[in-house]
């Protein structure tokens, strides 16, 4: 006899077209019912969908609840957990998934009991391949997911070793079917004959031919659904037609039933095909301004804010764990598989937005706060700069430094170089309020400059520096704009000809029309970009360039203009209404190996993608994608023109990137270096890489990407369509890259490295009362009469490793220590320091201690608990 798990649940999503406040009210009802039949009936379990958020705001409106909560996961009735919140598995950085499980596991067990260990991923739009490295570091070894399978070129069977690019595998339990698969409604329950016979039934039947296993898993449950009354009867009432042997059961006992069974087949790779779930293979286009804001706050927090609370901790001044797990907590939320997919309303769009303001302004917070009491405990003067390195080696190079001065004729004592990249001038102001302790007086408050320099400095690891500068004779050096349409450095020759960028590198290979924006019409919605039939992609002409040159570098400004039309009625019409588009291209140059590039669009139209075209010398198709501590090589894939007969959605060959994407051609490769942006596309000779696809629909149905119904609820009965206006994203955007063109065959610890030194933070401070407000919570940080004692120059610490460094943040666990997470993204092992092997106690993602070892084996982490 074959059993059934069946596992009821209900699938939470925080925010979708309705709000996350809307969900919480929903909560009271579905959690209480849940509760209150768990307590009345010891038969019954149920699994909160896997994730610790949603019980935290249940608990605001129910605190009474708490007890009864943390008796019914001793008793392993309710499961919560591992996840703080279902997270996205494809446009996130590995940190935020393993800081995801990590703060849901140490809050589940610090406030509710043991979280489940089974790494739930119910709903999301596919999985990178790497998530099974990422489980293992946590401490689970298994996977339960929906979307992604195709059974024919993954997994033959349902229950598979998923592999990841190294040597960790989890156990991976698919549902093709969805959490949805024995769903009982109260129809369902009413008529359980049939429900048996043309739903359950032929869904365990298709599971079994296709596992081969003894156990087949059976979720029950769907979106806010409540829990079923006297589920022990119901079951009973299902055997009595059933083919198959039904048990009530739970996710943990599913995944040890699959431990027990032999010869699982085994898959490494990415999870992202469309055969039985759509997994929104362009999602990555749409409300692109939310990916670049997650991109944005993940670098800031990962390389300004918990290195620099690593330094404050070793000097004696302590920043609360607490405020920087409510920061992750933000950027957490906004990471759940429909909010930074972008398929959500604008009514919660605005909420993610909101969130992303509020969590930029805790980070800035902590900066400030550290920065300013290491600043007064320095007692520095007004001519005196703060400058930061939140590395664990040595820096040399260029920091851009924020200061006001009264003059711009000032000279940097201990700076080699520096220039003037940015300025503004504010005029003098009179009958100015000074607070004294005798009283107030007027004063003139004189003019002055709010400058950004550049500056060359040195700084000791993970560490600051103080710099001084003086006034002098000459002002510092500034930009200097030329007609020029070409620069240079040792490695490239960037030249705008007749409206074309023209790259010549060292060799002599000479790369015409190099860069380009190219349009279209986008028919799609909130899920998914969809092309019009038979429209081809616009090039956008650049008509006139200019240049600047700096003490550090040269620039190349491109500008272009453009006619677009008006919104997607007028594309479609032969003589439609148009919209002038203007677009900037600038390219820099310094003396570093890279292409820094920026575009710039004010966008004005309606319901179109843009992206950016780069000629590449390879005509295969071919592309090697940086994932999350890691790297896939991508084919193009024909697309068979009877794809609609095999999949939920057209198989289109836009692929994920992390960090990078490189292109190998005839004798070197070519990358490109992303600061956010997270699609890109091979096509003959060409790299494209999407900016944006605006819209103004949240589900459509019948579009070309995506026949039949529309993606969400927007067409089912008694649903109305929901237009999104801010989906179209209009206004000015920013996007920032860097390119690179390197000889011979791809180097992954190279490309890895410079993914990391160019985003490289500049964080530095300046202690002066012209300008209060140039740090928000400055003028309402007093300073401490208890003063620290230190020096001008301090390092906190430092390490000198071939690895990457994945994290420096203090430890959640031993107050007097920080964690340090080092990353492998090679195929070849590495080697640890022994010394510091020693001396550091080795532990995995959630500070629990691991056994040593000497090397870190392909694609993989290892994190060690210092002591400070």
């Amino acid at each position: 006899m074959r059993y059934a798990h069946v596992v009821q649940h209900t699938h939470w999503d925080r925010e979708w077209y309705f709000t996350n406040e809307d969900a919480i009210v929903l909560s009271d009802q579905v959690f209480t019912e849940v509760l209150d039949e768990l307590e009345r009936n010891p038969e019954a379990n149920f699994c909160l969908d896997g994730q610790t958020s949603v019980v935290d705001e249940y608990l605001e409106i129910h605190p009474e609840k708490l007890t009864t909560i943390q008796q019914l996961i001793t008793e392993k009735r309710l499961f919560v957990g591992p996840w703080y919140a279902q997270t996205d598995a494809l446009f996130v950085d590995a940190e935020s998934i393993l800081r995801n499980l990590t703060i849901g596991i140490t809050d589940t067990i610090n406030k509710y009991g043991d979280p489940m260990k089974v790494g739930y991923l119910p709903d999301t739009f596919g999985f990178n391949a790497q998530l099974p490295t990422l489980l293992k570091h946590a401490d689970i070894d298994n996977f339960i997911f929906w979307r992604g399978i195709d059974f024919n070129h993954t997994s033959p069977s349902p229950y598979f070793k998923w592999k990841g690019l190294g040597n960790k595998s989890v156990y991976a339990i698919n549902i093709p079917f969805g959490y949805m698969t024995g769903l009982l409604t109260l129809e369902a329950q009413r008529d359980t004959n049939t429900f048996v016979e043309e739903k359950l039934d032929p869904s365990i039947k298709f599971l079994s031919e296709k596992s081969g296993t003894g156990p087949i898993l059976v979720p029950s449950g769907i979106d806010q659904k409540n829990i079923v009354l006297n589920i022990q009867n119901v079951i009973e009432k299902i055997n009595q037609s059933s083919q198959y042997q039904n048990v009530i059961s739970d996710y943990p006992t599913f995944v040890n039933e699959i431990k027990k069974e032999n010869n699982l087949p085994q898959y490494q790779g990415e999870l992202r095909e469309p055969v039985y779930a759509r997994v929104h293979r362009s999602i990555g286009s749409i409300r692109s301004q939310f990916k670049l804001n997650n991109f944005q706050l993940e670098q800031t927090i990962l390389r300004r804010v918990e290195p620099l609370m690593v330094i404050a901790k070793s000097v004696g001044l302590e920043i609360s764990n607490t405020l920087l797990s409510r920061l992750w907590k933000k950027v957490l939320e906004n990471q759940a598989h429909d909010s930074l997919g972008g398929c959500v309303s604008d009514n919660v769009a605005e909420d993610i937005l909101h969130r992303t303001k509020e969590a930029e302004e805790i980070a800035e917070g902590i900066e400030n706060l550290i920065t300013k009491r290491i600043a007064d405990a320095l007692e520095l003067d007004d001519n005196q700069v703060l400058v930061f390195n939140t590395d664990i080696a040595p820096f040399k190079g260029q920091k851009k430094v924020h200061i006001v001065s009264r003059s711009k004729n000032i000279h940097f004592t201990n700076g080699k170089r520096a220039t003037i990249i940015q300025e503004k001038y504010y005029p003098e102001r009179k009958n100015v309020q000074r607070e004294t302790s005798t009283g107030n007086e007027y004063i003139t408050e004189p003019s002055y400059f709010e400058l950004d320099v550049l500056v060359d400095v040195e700084i000791l690891a993970l560490g600051y520096i103080v710099i001084e500068f003086e006034e002098v004779k000459d002002k510092l050096p500034e930009k200097i704009y030329q007609d020029e349409q070409s620069i240079s450095n040792h490695k490239y020759t960037l030249s705008f000809i007749d409206g074309e960028v023209v790259l010549t590198t060292e060799s002599g290979k000479k790369v015409t029309d190099f860069l380009r924006i190219v349009d279209c019409g986008n028919e799609g919605d909130t899920y998914d970009f969809s092309p019009l039939a038979n429209e081809k992609e616009a090039v956008l002409n650049f008509q006139n360039a200019s240049s600047e040159v700096d003490e550090f570098g040269q620039s190349l400004i491109i500008h272009g203009s453009t006619d677009l039309p008006l919104d997607l009625d007028e594309r479609m019409k032969e003589d439609g209404k148009k919209q002038q588009v203007d677009y900037s291209l600038i390219l820099r140059l310094t003396d570093e190996d890279d292409i820094e590039g920026k575009v710039m669009i004010d966008n004005q139209v309606l319901s179109h993608r843009m992206r950016l075209q780069i000629q590449a010398d390879d005509s295969t198709g071919k592309s090697i994608a940086q994932i999350q501590n890691g790297f896939v090589e991508n084919k193009f894939t024909s697309v068979p023109e009877d794809w609609k007969e095999h999949y939920v959605e057209k198989p289109v060959n836009l692929q994920v990137l992390d960090k990078s994407v490189t292109v190998k051609q005839h004798d070197s490769h070519l990358i490109f270096f992303s600061d956010g942006m997270k699609e890109y596309e091979r096509n003959k000779d060409k790299l494209y890489v999407t900016l944006f696809a605006a819209t103004g629909q949240l589900g459509k149905a019948d579009i070309s990407w995506r026949p039949g119904r529309a993606s969400g609820d927007t067409t089912k009965e008694g649903h109305i369509m929901m237009p999104t206006p801010l989906a179209q994203e209009k206004g000015e955007r920013e996007f920032t890259f860097a390119l690179k063109i390197e000889e011979g065959l791809p180097d992954y610890r190279a490309i890895a490295q410079t993914a990391i030194k160019r985003l490289t933070p500049s964080i530095s401070y300046q202690k002066q009362n012209l300008n209060l407000f140039m740090h928000r919570l400055d003028n309402k940080i007093w300073p401490q009469e208890n003063k620290l004692s230190l020096g001008k120059e301090y390092s906190a610490f430092r390490l000198e490793t071939e690895l990457s460094v994945s994290a420096v943040y203090p430890s959640y666990t031993n107050p007097n220590s920080f964690v340090l997470r080092l990353a492998n993204p090679t195929e070849n092992e590495v080697k640890l320091p022994t010394e510091f092997m020693q001396e550091h106690k080795m532990i995995n993602a959630i500070e629990e201690e691991a056994e040593r070892k000497n090397i870190v084996h392909p694609f993989d982490y290892v994190s060690y608990l210092v002591e400070l």
